[in-house]
Formats: C-alpha cells, structure tokens, sequence
C-alpha cells in the first residue's frame, strides 16, 4: 500500500519561497508516476507538477519558470521547491501517485494514491 505524508507547508508573503515535501513509503518514487496538485476554496484541483520514474518533468503553465518538482529516491522523498510565489499560488498542496513508470498528464482522477495535504499561503 502507498503512504504519502505531505509537509513543509506554511505562509509567506508574495515573492518568498517554500519548499513542500512528501514522505512515501518505500520504492514508490522508483516505481510510479509522482505529482503535484493543488486545491484552492471552490476551484478544481490542479495539477502542478509531475515526475516519471526516469525523471521527466512537467510543469502546469501557471507555475513553469518558478516551481521545480525533485525527488531522491534514497529517501523515499518527493519535493516541490516553489519560489516567486504570488497570492494566487495559495491553496492545498496534495501529493500523489498513479501507479505507472510514465507520467501522462496532470488529471487528478488518473492518480491511485494521495496525501492528506499541506497547506500554502501566500499574502500580498
């Protein structure tokens, strides 16, 4: 069974950075598909950031250039360094994991697995 505990959440004023984390259990980051969504009041969960097993990245048009999405394996680690924030980046950050070496898309319903989420603040 996949466990993904999500931390580092928190606030910041506009232009800082954070960096979240996702602790998951062991061999998932080596064998599926990683990403993450977000979720502000009222809107749709997002897709922010995925990462294939062989590493390939995507980034959602509304965070590329800012956000970078890592991992280390050794760690059973997830990471999502995000910097140039703004206040429409506040929300609840999910990790997740579809249980494939590739990552096709950012589409929430296509992801086994989930965290409980952290939360990010940005103000003005």
């Amino acid at each position: 069974q996949v466990q993904l505990v999500e931390s580092g959440g928190g606030s910041v004023q506009a232009g800082g950075s954070l960096r979240l984390s996702c602790a998951a259990s062991s061999y998932t980051l080596t064998s599926h598909c990683m990403a993450w969504f977000r979720q502000a009041p009222g809107k749709e969960r997002e897709g922010v950031a995925t990462i294939s097993t062989n590493n390939m990245e995507t980034y959602g048009d509304s965070v590329k250039g800012r956000f970078t999405i890592s991992k280390d394996s050794a760690k059973n680690t997830l990471y999502l360094q995000m910097n140039s924030l703004k206040p429409e980046d506040s929300a609840m950050y999910y990790c997740a994991a579809r249980a494939t070496w590739w990552c096709t898309g950012r589409v929430a319903g296509d992801y086994n697995y989930w965290g409980q989420g952290t939360q990010v603040t940005v103000s003005s």
